[in-house]
């Protein structure tokens, strides 16, 4: 049993725990901004960076349809940004309209161009492939110390590493400067900070985690968790750092209890067949926040 869930659960579980961090910590500081919706336009703008990717190189390899993804989010951000600033929109607004704009536009970039060998459908797009995710060099749990076992990883899992890695350490880096911008802009900006630099900073680090989670797992996690474990975690505390660190928590209790239900909770049912892992994740970050919704101590007074 232990080498089989080195080799089959444990990288997917670590992947979706490492995908559903990256994602709720940027999450946090677009919840109180009122930025949450921005990562949903960010899972389904990297459309057309995909397919562009494909009609540059001719391939359907991981690397350069991440590289188009990761310049369509980037695109996407900016024009949000561009247009919530010259137009003195709603941010949701703005975002209505380059979600829009990008989504059609990649369809009909889709439709017009050559792209028939492009695997663009519903289990990738949405679902992602969390369970296909095997180490098939494991033997078991030594083989987290073998070199030569560690190099047949899913590449994946690093990739998410290293991305996670780097949503904290910026986060950690600028994190008084975030706050002080969160919550006060006018005065930020009174002390001399870059107020601009700063909101640019945060939606690229969001698009940053929304893009490298995107092939693992599907943006189906990545709208969720850029916005569940945060607002669980805000009717929780009104502190910032425990809010944070709370959202982390749903977050990784989330990907490990989703994936362990979609795997043999229908089987408990009774059912032959389990459901996807990503869908499952997103139920029970969904049902974490209706917990904290319904009893946590922040949460809304009820109407009288």
């Amino acid at each position: 049993m232990g080498a089989e869930f080195v080799a089959l659960s444990l990288p997917p579980i670590l992947i979706g725990c490492l995908a559903a961090i990256a994602c709720a910590i940027p999450g946090n500081f677009l919840l109180l901004r009122r930025q949450a919706l921005i990562g949903d336009a960010i899972s389904h703008v990297v459309l057309p960076g995909i397919v562009v990717g494909f009609l540059v190189t001719r391939t359907v390899s991981t690397w350069p349809m991440m590289l188009g993804a990761g310049g369509a989010a980037l695109v996407a951000v900016l024009l949000i940004e561009s247009i919530r600033r010259a137009g003195r929109l709603e941010p949701g607004a703005a975002m209505g309209v380059v979600f829009s704009t990008m989504f059609a536009g990649g369809v009909l970039l889709l439709e017009q161009s050559d792209t028939s060998s492009v695997h663009l459908d519903v289990q990738h797009a949405l679902y992602g492939n969390l369970e296909s995710l095997i180490w098939l060099d494991a033997t078991g749990w030594a083989s987290l110390l073998d070199a030569q076992a560690l190099a047949g990883l899913p590449p994946e899992l690093p990739r998410m590493a290293i991305t996670c890695l780097i949503v904290t350490g910026v986060t950690a880096l600028l994190w008084r400067p975030l706050k002080l911008s969160t919550f006060d802009e006018g005065f930020a900006r009174a002390l001399g900070l870059p107020v601009r630099a700063l909101s640019l900073a945060l939606v690229i680090m969001a698009a940053m985690a929304a893009v490298a989670a995107f092939d693992a797992v599907g943006s189906i996690i990545v709208i969720a968790m850029f916005i569940c474990p945060p607002a669980a975690a805000r009717l929780m505390t009104d502190r910032l750092a425990h809010q944070v660190w709370l959202s982390v928590g749903f977050a990784t209790l989330s990907a490990i209890l989703g994936y362990v239900l979609a795997g043999y909770g229908p089987l408990w049912l009774g059912f032959d067949n389990s459901v996807s892992a990503a869908g499952m994740i997103a139920t029970v970050s969904g049902l974490i926040l209706a917990l904290a919704a319904g009893f946590g101590p922040r949460r809304a007074p009820r109407s009288p």
